[in-house]
């Protein structure tokens, strides 16, 4: 494949897999993965470290005005093979997935400020190109010029099923029918909310995840790649 890199950007539905393509894509094409929840906890670590967070209520006027001291960016780790995150240089990949800042990350992503200054950094990242990038938005707001954006989705039922399969494995007692609900009703949501809604980029490629296994996701992606470096 040529050396020529470009920003791939994923959206779609949820539990279509998007995250899981996005990282396997990534370390196939040796891309830089973003994680945008990542780069909330990272906000949260800051937050905590400076005590600007009390009872898992934000200061959300020194949060904001922390912003400007906040530089993210991510690096593959060749020898744990994942990716990594970085505060102003800083290894933080371990610490920020500590109970502390999972239990505080909700109302420091609520605020606009920050997502308005994690959008501008997620730019900044893809600058040199060569990412890949999952979410609700990301073809549209985040890289509406990305050169190759992908639309995941599968039907209701079948992504119901598998959340519903995840589920059982880890011991919980879940019924279908209500987890196909939750499944619909964030769909719902997610297509409708004011900030950030899921909306297909009117030059994204579709791909229907219903009857496809992981690798055959991967490899159909991978051509479309190709598609999008040698064409």
């Amino acid at each position: 494949m040529s050396t020529k890199k470009i920003i791939i950007a994923i959206d779609g539905h949820s539990s279509c897999g998007k995250s899981t393509m996005a990282k396997q894509l990534a370390q196939k094409l040796g891309y830089v993965y973003i994680d945008t929840g990542a780069m909330y906890r990272v906000v949260t670590l800051v937050a905590l470290r400076k005590g600007w967070i009390e009872n898992k209520v934000p200061d959300k006027a020194k949060v904001i005005d922390g912003l400007k001291d906040i530089k993210i960016t991510f690096q593959w780790d060749e020898k744990q093979g994942k990716n990594t995150t970085f505060l102003n240089g800083e290894n933080v990949e371990e610490e920020i997935r500590r109970l502390e800042v999972s239990e505080n990350v909700s109302p420091i992503s609520t605020i606009a400020e920050v997502r308005a200054e994690m959008v501008h950094q997620q730019r900044e990242n893809g600058k040199e190109k060569g990412i890949v990038m999952d979410g609700r938005d990301i073809g549209t707001v985040v890289f509406p010029n990305a050169e190759l954006k992908i639309f995941m989705t599968a039907s209701p039922e079948i992504r119901a099923e598998r959340r519903y399969k995840e589920l059982k494995e880890k011991g919980l007692d879940v019924n279908f029918e209500e987890v196909l609900s939750n499944v619909e009703g964030r769909d719902k949501i997610d297509s409708t909310r004011e900030v950030s809604p899921l909306k297909q980029a009117g030059d994204a490629i579709v791909l229907d995840t219903s009857y496809m296994t992981r690798e055959e996701q991967l490899e159909w992606t991978i051509n479309k790649v190709k598609e999008r470096i040698e064409g």
